[in-house]
């Protein structure tokens, strides 16, 4: 009998502690040895024992109030958080889409965008040159007038077309996305959505953020529920939602 394979993601009791205040910077000797230094600090958890195995294929729809740590969770997925307590092992590429175009760099066109953010995941020129025109006419003909255009001149809706165009384009294993699809005229929602199932049919792993009750029943059959920093729910996607709502009644 085969043995079961290594989950792509595994969270081993982590946590992230935030200070609380941000009225100054840090000094470079308070941040190396802030868990040395005995004097009071104002800070919080905003990940504490959460722990997880995730495998590949799985569709995970993370739920919770704003402030509950689901964005902070796929950072930590992601790479761009590193734990304060506790283990998190990916074994398999991500392409992060987060905050609608998280690496995406403002002073740059949206050509070299593309061309950076591929880049970043391992395509080389030749095969961004190959998935270009597939990009650019997912992402529409407002995001095509404007390739050369700085990134940070785009409206908000091109922004997170172009991101999740180049997002769900590369070859990575695992997909993070973060409310994106709240953003976005019908016609696109509904070009999401059938990106979205492609990749999942292909065994790609999702963690999906999402307040839409309608879009993570769509797409995930497993829920994580967190809370104030703790995950209080882990299970099929429609009894998550269930114990969601009857904690916010």
């Amino acid at each position: 009998m085969a043995a079961n394979p290594k989950p792509v993601i595994s969270a081993d009791d982590i946590g992230i502690e935030f200070f609380r205040s941000r009225k100054r910077n840090l000094s470079i000797r308070e941040i190396i040895f802030k868990r040395r230094m005995s004097h009071p600090r104002e800070t919080f958890w905003g990940l504490r024992n959460i722990s997880f195995d995730i495998h590949a294929g799985d569709a995970v729809g993370l739920v919770g109030a704003n402030g509950g740590g689901k964005s902070t969770l796929l950072r930590v997925i992601a790479g761009v958080l590193l734990p304060d307590e506790g283990k998190v092992t990916v074994r398999k590429g991500v392409a992060p889409l987060i905050e609608l175009t998280g690496g995406f760099l403002g002073d740059l066109t949206a050509r070299e965008n593309i061309y950076l953010t591929a880049g970043l995941h391992g395509l080389t020129h030749d095969q961004v040159d190959e998935r270009f025109d597939e990009i650019v006419d997912f992402a529409g003909p407002q995001v095509r007038d404007g390739l050369d255009m700085p990134f940070r001149h785009f409206s908000s809706g091109m922004k997170v077309r172009l991101g999740f165009s180049v997002v769900t384009t590369l070859d990575e294993p695992i997909i993070l996305v973060d409310e994106v699809l709240a953003v976005g005229d019908k016609a696109f929602k509904e070009k999401c959505y059938a990106r979205m199932e492609a990749l999942l049919s292909d065994n790609r792993t999702l963690f999906l953020v999402s307040h839409s009750q309608g879009d993570l029943k769509r797409f995930c059959t497993r829920g994580l529920y967190l809370k104030s920093g703790e995950l209080v729910g882990d299970g099929p996607m429609n009894d998550v939602l269930k114990q969601y709502s009857q904690d916010n009644r």
